[in-house]
């Protein structure tokens, strides 16, 4: 069920999965950087939460290369980016994972921006949104690829209180460069 108003002040999480990478042979899956594409399509994401009014409080970030470097070129478009946590967590983390590492955020914050892999971003997604406007929720559940950003929104107190359903699906973007 979605939180109603005043159960607690408004907070968005961010979801992004890193931008598309390259497959270099001999490099283990945890350091392989990204491609040309994302190289182009990391900043555009960066863009489209500038130009949303959805730039975060604080950025959780997989410790994966490819992570790393959606991180750089995202927040290269803002002016003043938030502060990072690289959390080795995040890296192939399924959906109890992740709410883990959510649960963990600072009350003041309110915009989170979680950068991370699927499955278990595209599932998280789908665990969290009671609902979704306009077809977000459907986009989500065809198909989440690389630099998709999913826009998390609820009323709560705390960042451990989120839990199934608890969230409604804001929009569902796949910007490209």
């Amino acid at each position: 069920m979605i939180a109603r108003a005043g159960a607690g002040p408004l907070r968005r999480l961010v979801l992004l999965r890193h931008a598309k990478s390259a497959w270099p042979t001999g490099v283990a899956d945890h350091e392989r950087p990204l491609a040309p594409r994302g190289h182009r399509d990391a900043p555009a994401a960066g863009r489209a939460l500038a130009e949303a009014g959805c730039l975060p409080d604080l950025t959780l970030c997989s410790t994966a290369v490819r992570a790393r470097q959606t991180w750089e070129l995202a927040a290269a478009q803002w002016g003043s980016p938030p502060p990072v946590r690289l959390d080795g967590r995040l890296y192939g983390a399924d959906v109890p994972e992740l709410l883990a590492a959510v649960g963990e955020v600072p009350y003041q914050v309110r915009t989170l921006l979680l950068i991370g892999h699927n499955p278990g971003i595209e599932e998280l997604v789908l665990e969290l949104a009671a609902d979704g406007l306009n077809d977000a929720l459907e986009d989500v559940r065809k198909k989440f690829p690389t630099s998709a950003v999913a826009i998390l929104a609820w009323h709560g107190v705390s960042w451990h209180e989120l839990g199934p359903g608890a969230a409604l699906l804001t929009d569902m973007v796949v910007p490209r460069g």
